[in-house]
């Protein structure tokens, strides 16, 4: 049997008419920037400043280059860089030109951006100065040539034809616009819904990137899910938001970038890594509007800044009084919002599971957070809930145009693969068609391969991914995110995996030697505390989950862009 969550059928009814020329991706483009066209729209924080007005003529310009260069419809343009000002300007403007963009996390290896590079068949690279360095262009010899994004100069030319086209730029737009370059000019092509946009490789966390090929109607439709959601709550003018995601993963993409400059938002680019510091610094400058982020943040406030001081003799009692707990939690709730700079209507929490404890202890103080859940190929929104209707542990319920199902005997009660479908699902897998298929049911379902229950109001909880599960000496499934969810809690733990080794499990601690340090819980004391750990967490969980022993790890695990850890170079480590 499987049950689909029908919930949101009914309000998406009016949505759900065949794809027209309505859902013209491109179209809002040119419109917002015709209509906030004397506004500030990209800032890199602590640096310049574009209006709307400023990045139409920049796009002008790579379109005069692209043209004169011989890109053509459909052409792959790779772009490989940290977030800032350029590279929004850069993606605009090849997809306005008609180019297929293939973003490319800048946090990878320099040999996987340049597998990358070649997979896609790109014909040019924009690249940041952090990764350009470090890449060998030799190693990428389609490329017709490298542009550096911060000054959009080129790097490397292996065409006579991108030579002049950039020698000569200024002139070729002085010949085409004589005069000045108004809004007027601003024309930019149309799009169908099923055309290719983006070519977006997942940043894998159990096995290798594949290229998801994102079609228009997935971005439409994505960004009106914003727009229906997001937008009673937003201010009409002068809204702000800080984008601190990598704009080449989905999830920053789609709801800090494009949501943004579709509606004519002020975005803020950190442009360096977005350390705890540097972050809570532009939260505090800024005051975004809307908060998107993945909960690692969210985390390390909690665990270093706030239960710490809950977890004193004297403060366990004051939250034991019914009535000073609540001025406690009250007051916490009000230090909290002002780190994040005290002006946003909610924080969404996605990319990666959320610890429980931490989630439920931020909803008994009735802060503003919700938990979304999506993927890179739904583009990336699948289940989502105001923060005001979120239930712990929850991602929600099925977003506008998509539905969910759940792949079980009994979807309330007993675990199944997550398949959904809808407007925001990818059209496969580029150049890979074994994995497009196995990644569809007969029906047209999307297999997500994550795994979890459904309530009887169509909210969906995740236990974990379907390549994750273990299976017990006498068949029982377990769930190692389960597991680890709750020995991340213990004390001096910051990061841990629970892997099997023949009928037993085993946890790969990375210890929170900061905190350790602080409290003089050093060399064998510390090893003490984290065996404790682990005879405390077995008191806590079925037989069938207990953990054997455990393995100390002295640097951080390897992560993927989304920070969640890449679990697949682990499963086979010694214990």
């Amino acid at each position: 049997m499987q049950t689909t969550a029908e919930t949101n059928s009914a309000r998406d009814q009016k949505n759900n008419n065949d794809l027209t020329s309505s859902r013209d991706f491109i179209q809002l483009i040119q419109e917002s920037i015709v209509k906030h066209w004397n506004e500030e729209a990209l800032t890199d924080y602590k640096g310049d400043t574009l209006r709307y007005k400023d990045v139409a003529r920049k796009i002008e310009k790579i379109h005069i280059f692209f043209e004169q260069t011989g890109i053509k419809k459909g052409d792959k343009v790779a772009l490989c860089g940290r977030n800032c000002a350029h590279w929004a300007v850069a993606y605009i403007a090849t997809l306005t030109y008609g180019a297929v963009c293939v973003p490319i996390l800048h946090e990878f290896k320099p040999d996987q951006v340049e597998d990358l590079v070649n997979h896609s068949e790109a014909r040019l690279l924009f690249v940041g100065d952090y990764i350009w360095p470090q890449l060998d262009a030799a190693a990428m010899p389609d490329l017709e040539g490298i542009i550096g994004i911060l000054d959009f100069q080129v790097l490397l030319s292996r065409s006579e034809e991108l030579t002049y086209a950039r020698e000569h730029l200024n002139e070729l737009y002085g010949k085409k616009f004589p005069k000045f370059f108004r809004a007027e000019h601003v024309h930019y092509r149309t799009s169908e819904p099923e055309e290719l946009a983006l070519i977006n490789y997942t940043s894998g966390t159990t096995s290798n990137s594949k290229g998801v090929m994102v079609p228009y109607r997935a971005m439409w439709s994505n960004y009106h899910f914003a727009l229906e959601v997001l937008e009673p709550y937003m201010p009409k003018e002068g809204a702000r938001l800080v984008s601190i995601l990598p704009m080449a993963h989905m999830y920053g993409m789609a709801f800090e970038f494009l949501y943004g400059f579709l509606r004519g938002t002020h975005l803020y680019f950190l442009t360096r890594v977005p350390s705890p510091k540097i972050i809570f610094q532009a939260f505090g400058e800024i005051k975004p509007h809307l908060i998107i982020c993945v909960p690692l943040v969210l985390e390390k406030v909690i665990k270093n800044m706030i239960l710490p001081k809950l977890q004193t003799p004297s403060m366990k009692i004051l939250l034991g009084l019914p009535v000073i707990s609540q001025h406690i939690r009250n007051r916490i709730r009000e230090q909290l919002f002002q780190a994040f700079g005290g002006n946003f209507y909610e924080i969404i929490v996605g990319g990666a599971a959320f610890n429980s404890e931490v989630e439920l202890f931020l909803h008994r103080i009735g802060f503003n957070v919700t938990v979304g859940y999506g993927t890179t190929e739904t583009a990336p929104i699948i289940s989502y809930s105001d923060w005001k209707e979120a239930r712990t542990t929850s991602c929600g319920v099925a977003a506008p145009r998509m539905e969910i199902k759940i792949d079980s005997s009994d979807p309330y009660n007993i675990v199944g693969e997550i398949l959904t479908r809808g407007d925001n699902v990818m059209l496969g897998y580029y150049k890979n068609e074994a994995a497009t298929q196995a990644s569809f049911t007969e029906d047209g379902w999307y297999r997500t391969g994550d795994l979890g229950v459904l309530d009887e109001d169509g909210y969906l909880y995740i236990k974990g991914r379907s390549k994750n599960m273990l299976l017990g000496a006498n068949g029982q499934n377990i769930y190692p995110e389960e597991i680890e969810d709750k020995l991340s809690t213990m004390p001096y733990v910051s990061e841990c995996i629970v892997i099997q080794k023949g009928e037993h499990l085993y946890a790969l601690i990375h210890p929170n030697y900061e905190e350790a340090q602080r409290d003089n819980v050093e060399g064998e004391a510390l090893l003490r505390q984290l065996e404790q750990n682990r005879k405390d967490l077995n008191e806590q969980i079925p037989a069938y989950e207990r953990i054997q022993g455990i393995k100390i790890f002295e640097e951080e695990f390897e992560k993927t862009a989304k920070r969640t850890i890449k679990r697949y170079l682990y499963v086979n480590e010694e214990v």
